[in-house]
């Protein structure tokens, strides 16, 4: 078993080429161009055998090459991604008989639970990696049809749009005089979609009877929790490939409402934020959205992280903005709290591990991190981070030589002058008053720690 596995693995891996990451799949060239002419949905006749075309070979395959690169956990029957292609090809002939019948049946997703960013915890679903290869397929070919069709003031899980635009489109606003913000946050929405409206929409879009069961299934597969398989009767539960286009198919119905009514808004997933000139007409539109939500999609607001405010008093996908006529995006005190608190767990100064190691732990998460903050206006907050990043890592070293002696050793080794050495290593203060000292930043330099590889948060700007 050990020499035929590897062989079929190396077999079947010939035809697959390299997929690209991004919050949703990018359309092929043609798709792309479908897109730029903004299409209108499909007619009947051409989503009537859309299962043939889910099942391609082509198709099938890149959908294996998207979860395999993703990779994550298994599902309630154990299987790792990485058992993923042996199963499929001993038993794809099955599979897709099923599939093409429309008698598949997907397995309960795991319950699985993680920190939200602002507090609480998330509930996700984590479907078996042979059902997330199903629904990646069936995503592949239902996005680049329904994508084209969705709002131009939706930005999220869609193809090359991203959290910046939405901030950026959000500034735009304000730059035009509406400088208050209808800020709507829909309480567990990916827990309480309405499995029959959202049935009902896919319906208009979808005449294939097997898919339609087929994502009926997924929608009603059950969550294992503890050992016990629960119904699901309503809810998209988030870890599957599928639930980011089902939700912003829900949403679009509030979407177009929106631009009906003529507002400026910006949404990213049930994220939506509207812009307006005072705050009247805020409360207005707090007011009559609420209704829509309730009423009409049977959804319900959040109403202790909802708000008619001023944009700089709120945040918006983890930014904010300043009160000045530009409106320059800053980051949200609450994503400089959390920064902060990651960067002193990787920096906790009672773990005993060198100064690389921390660098090395550091250096993912800042370059990460950058990567997405680096987008705001404000250089001097980034720079002020990066002093206190290398401050803590001082602090840090200076507390792991622990006694005088070996610290003064140290001090001189890194070309401190022996007078100062001596006057830091003997002195009462504490580690993080010394970080600042003249003796740590003479040994400790920022090109010492540029050399060392740490990360600059305020290196470089997002274009």
């Amino acid at each position: 078993m050990s020499v035929t596995r590897p062989q079929k693995q190396q077999q079947y891996s010939l035809v697959f080429g390299p997929v690209r990451k991004g919050e949703a799949p990018t359309p092929a060239v043609g798709e792309a161009e479908a897109l730029a002419a903004g299409r209108p949905p499909e007619s009947p006749v051409s989503t009537e055998r859309l299962m043939e075309e889910i099942c391609q070979a082509d198709n099938l395959k890149a959908a294996y090459r998207r979860v395999k690169q993703n990779d994550g956990g298994p599902g309630v029957d154990g299987m790792t991604v990485d058992a993923l292609l042996p199963h499929l090809t001993r038993h794809w002939p099955t599979i897709r008989e099923q599939l093409l019948a429309g008698t598949y049946q997907p397995e309960p997703v795991r319950r699985a639970e993680i920190e939200k960013t602002g507090g609480g915890i998330r509930k996700l679903g984590i479907p078996t990696v042979l059902d997330r290869v199903v629904q990646q397929a069936v995503l592949q070919v239902l996005q680049p049809r329904w994508d084209p069709t969705f709002s131009e003031h939706s930005y999220g899980f869609r193809p090359r749009r991203s959290a910046h635009q939405a901030v950026a489109q959000a500034q735009r606003y304000i730059r035009e005089g509406r400088r208050w913000v209808v800020d709507l946050d829909l309480e567990k929405f990916f827990d309480r979609v309405n499995h029959d409206r959202l049935m009902a929409r896919v319906a208009e879009r979808v005449k294939d009877k097997r898919l339609l069961r087929l994502l009926r299934a997924f929608l009603n597969a059950g969550v294992m929790e503890d050992g016990l398989v629960s119904p699901t009767t309503e809810g998209t539960p988030q870890g599957g490939p599928l639930s980011p286009l089902l939700s912003n198919l829900v949403l679009d119905e509030l979407d177009r409402e929106l631009e009906r009514r003529g507002h400026r808004f910006a949404r990213y997933a049930d994220d939506c934020n509207i812009y307006v000139r005072n705050e009247r007409a805020g409360q207005r539109v707090m007011a009559s959205v609420r209704r829509f939500l309730t009423e009409r999609l049977r959804l319900k607001v959040n109403e202790a992280k909802s708000a008619v405010a001023r944009p700089w008093e709120r945040k918006f996908l983890g930014f904010t903005f300043r009160t000045t006529l530009e409106a320059e995006r800053g980051i949200a005190p609450k994503s400089i709290e959390r920064f902060k608190e990651r960067v002193r767990e990787l920096t906790q100064r009672g773990r005993s591990v060198s100064l690389q190691q921390r660098v090395e732990a550091l250096s993912r998460y800042l370059i990460g991190w950058r990567g997405y903050f680096g987008f705001c206006e404000t250089p001097s907050v980034l720079k002020s981070l990066d002093g206190w990043i290398r401050r803590r890592l001082r602090c840090a070293v200076w507390k792991h030589w622990k006694h005088g002696k070996r610290r003064f050793a140290e001090l001189v080794k890194r070309g401190v002058r022996r007078d100062v050495a001596a006057r830091t290593a003997g002195s009462a203060r504490g580690p993080w008053h010394l970080s600042n000292s003249q003796a740590l930043h003479c040994a400790f330099s920022n090109a010492s720690f540029d050399a060392l590889g740490l990360p600059r948060v305020a290196a470089r700007r997002t274009p």
